[in-house]
This record gives C-alpha cells, structure tokens and sequence, in this order.
C-alpha cells in the first residue's frame, strides 16, 4: 500500500515541481512568460495549448493549483492507475484545445484547467462506473473541492472561466469515453448465474442425426430435455 501510494504521488509531483521551477526561472530573468500562454483563434497561441497549464501569474497561484493537482492527480493514479496517464493527457491536450476555440481573447495561463478536468473525471467516472468503492471517492472529491464549480460562471472576469469551464467538459468527456476501461464495479456469484448462457430446451441430439443423400444437406431431429432450470411437465 505505501509504494502504491508513492508512485501514485510521482507524476502529480512532478509537475508541481516543474510549476514551481518556472515560476523561479521568471522570477530569477525578470522576464514573463504570459505570452505562452493560450491566445483563443490566433495562431501564434496555439502554442499555448501544450504551455499553458505551466505559467501561473504569481505564487498564490502556483501553490493554488500545485496543491489541487497533486492530490487529484494522487487520486487518478491510485484508483485508475491502469488508464491514469492517457486520461490526464486527453484532459490536457482537450481543455487547451477547447479554450483556444471558444476562449476570450487574452491570454490564459495556468494549470485550473487541468485541476478541473481531473476533478471532473472523478466524480462522474464513480458514478458510471457504480463502483461502491469509486463513487465514495466522487463524494470525497465533491467534498474536498465541490466549491470549484462556481469557478465556470462569469463573476471575476481576471479569471479564466472558459478554461474552467472547458477543463470541466473534458473530464466528464473522458470519463464516458473511458467508463468501460479500468476498474469496474464487481460482479458477485449470483449475477455471474444470471449471465450465463441459458441452456435452450430444443436442441439437436447428435446420435439422432440423419444422413441425406445429399452429402451437404443433414435432416436432424430435435428432441425435448427438460434443463435444471426448466421443471419438467407432469399430468
């Protein structure tokens, strides 16, 4: 359990590690690195698109989202650890590309979209799934961070809703998308009885089967055995 938890904590930290080190690299050249962020509708911000969610406006920010990502994103890897990577990279890659079509126009900076998307994914994915044990997370998320959905409205407008908002989309989108995949809801022996293939009533007796004189063609006659789970008729 402790190294699951470990390397579930890996890759979040990671990139709160990175968060923090372009804020240094800022801080330390005097120089801003807004303008890799994502611009909506202009091509030279489609770079941001890969860059965004690494540039924060000032610390409040860094340690805001630096937080939020590394305890969901301990969350995805401890509880879809099988699907975590190619979900955190489709919220990524989605948020941007959305933010870039529907955004504002301005820069947007920062990784809330990203915090969303996972946020997003969490909730909706133990429902669909009906996982008692990943819908108790859904609540536990809904808990720790329900108080994020006031951030997709337009109240601050220095606040970057649509990416909110986008980040959110995505997350619901990968998780249908992906409901199949990962851990699913466990199946007890009664259910498993049900599913099984039902024993037809009429099938063909193979020591009743009839050759024709046509090599190709076989009459069979059926007879009738009344199965476990079909009572025989009685007079």
């Amino acid at each position: 359990m402790r190294k699951e938890l470990i390397s579930s904590a890996l890759i979040p930290a990671i990139l709160v590690a990175i968060f923090i080190c372009v804020k240094l690299v800022e801080l330390a050249l005097s120089i801003d690195f807004v303008e890799f962020g994502v611009y909506p509708r202009k091509g030279s911000g489609l770079i941001g698109i890969l860059l965004f969610p690494f540039i924060h406006a000032d610390w409040k920010h860094v340690f805001n989202n630096s937080t939020a990502i590394f305890v969901l994103g301990s969350m995805l890897y401890f509880f879809y650890r099988p699907m975590a990577s190619k979900t955190l990279l489709w919220i990524y890659l989605l948020s941007g590309v959305w933010l870039w079509v529907g955004g504002r126009p301005n820069y947007h900076i920062g990784a809330s979209a990203v915090v969303y998307g996972l946020f997003g994914f969490l909730f909706v994915s133990g429902l669909l799934r009906k996982h008692l044990k990943l819908m108790a997370l859904s609540l536990l998320v809904v808990f720790l961070y329900g108080s994020l959905v006031w951030g997709i409205f337009p109240i601050d407008h220095q606040i970057s809703y649509e990416g909110h908002l986008f980040g959110l989309l995505a997350g619901f989108v990968v998780a249908l998308v992906y409901r199949h995949q990962g851990p699913q809801q466990p199946k007890y022996s009664w259910e498993m009885e049900e599913e099984e293939e039902e024993v037809p009533d009429w099938y063909p007796d193979p020591e009743r089967v009839e050759k024709t004189e046509n090599p190709e063609q076989l009459n069979i006659k059926y007879i009738y055995r009344p199965n476990e789970r079909t009572p025989a008729n009685r007079n």
